[in-house]
């Protein structure tokens, strides 16, 4: 394909990392990708979750720096782990963001 021509990607590294053989490219890999692509955020999260699976579950690469730069993120998700979280929770939450975000103007597409 040509996309994968022009991010010099071989198809033997390709079926490599499709086949769970090796781990996802770095994350400004697939910046380049999400843009050749023209992906969109669910796309683009969908992407970046599998690759953080592949790299032995790591965290989605868009998210480290906003965990570890507020510490109330990272209690949250402690005390959510804690408690046992169930996702009908966390789904209230999800919703009560996307609600504060479209009244005051924020763009949202956004759902667990």
């Amino acid at each position: 394909a040509h996309w994968r021509r022009k991010l010099d990607l071989s198809p033997v590294y390709l079926s490599n990392i499709e086949n769970d053989r090796r781990p996802a490219p770095t994350r400004a890999y697939l910046e380049r990708l999400e843009q050749e692509l023209h992906l969109n955020k669910a796309e683009t999260e969908q992407m970046l979750d599998l690759a953080a699976k592949s790299q032995n579950n790591r965290v989605s690469a868009d998210l480290p720096d906003y965990i570890m730069d507020r510490e109330i993120v990272r209690a949250a998700l402690r005390t959510a782990r804690e408690a046992d979280a169930t996702d009908q929770e966390w789904q209230d939450f999800i919703d009560r963001i996307n609600r504060r975000m479209r009244s005051s103007g924020e763009d949202s597409d956004t759902k667990a």
